[in-house]
């Protein structure tokens, strides 16, 4: 061999041929922060979705607006900001989180008789806004369910032409489901729309087939 060889006499060391311990601990720290920025995600996501949940139950069983409403709409300007700031405004556990703090907020609207809020009142994006939108349809059947079985038909009918209104404006939108999942929100509200049209229309046969009670006569 000659001299200038790497394994020659001289013992000098061959040139390093694998990535640095500088390169590898710098992935490290980016893997760790990412780490830690999900597990925040996570908590901030779980907390909105628990309170959507929450709320909405308590909308329907109250029929009022609950003070948590606040809540929720504070949590959703939160999320919504904080994953502005993350530039993670795609991660699906967040999706799920605003689309359920949108649907509450929708939700105590309608149950309070007041305009629904857009996508800028609620500082979220129209993505999670739609999807939230699209679920809202769903509650407001479980409205039209509750004054059926109170006999209520006048409030239900007049629930049931607001679902019709929702639905009909939920499908003016026609996207590509790589920008958001639209249609399957679409097809359920369709559907459940169809359903309860025929539940109203059953109840009020009913009512007209119902004798007079006793002593209602003239």
């Amino acid at each position: 061999m000659t001299s200038g060889s790497p394994s020659s006499a001289s013992g000098t060391p061959s040139a390093r041929r694998g990535v640095s311990d500088g390169v590898l601990a710098t992935i490290e720290v980016h893997l760790r922060q990412r780490e830690l920025r999900r597990e925040e995600l996570y908590q901030r996501a779980r907390r909105l979705r628990r309170l959507a949940q929450g709320t909405m139950v308590r909308l329907h069983a109250e029929r009022a607006a609950p003070v948590e409403l606040a809540d929720v709409r504070r949590g959703l300007f939160e999320l919504a900001d904080w994953l502005r700031r993350e530039g993670r405004g795609d991660e699906p556990l967040a999706l799920d989180a605003l689309q359920e703090g949108v649907e509450a907020s929708l939700l105590g609207a309608i149950v309070a008789g007041q305009p629904l809020p857009g996508p800028a009142e609620l500082g979220v994006e129209p993505e999670p806004y739609l999807l939230g939108f699209g679920d809202v349809v769903g509650e407001v059947r479980r409205l039209v369910l509750d004054r059926l079985g109170r006999d209520d038909l006048p409030g239900a009918e007049a629930d049931l032409e607001l679902m019709g209104e929702l639905t009909h404006a939920l499908l003016r939108f026609d996207t590509t489901r790589a920008i958001v999942q639209l249609k399957p929100k679409q097809d359920t509200a369709r559907a459940l729309l169809e359903r309860t049209r025929g539940e109203v229309v059953m109840a009020r046969f009913l009512a007209r087939a119902r004798p007079p009670a006793p002593g209602g006569g003239a």
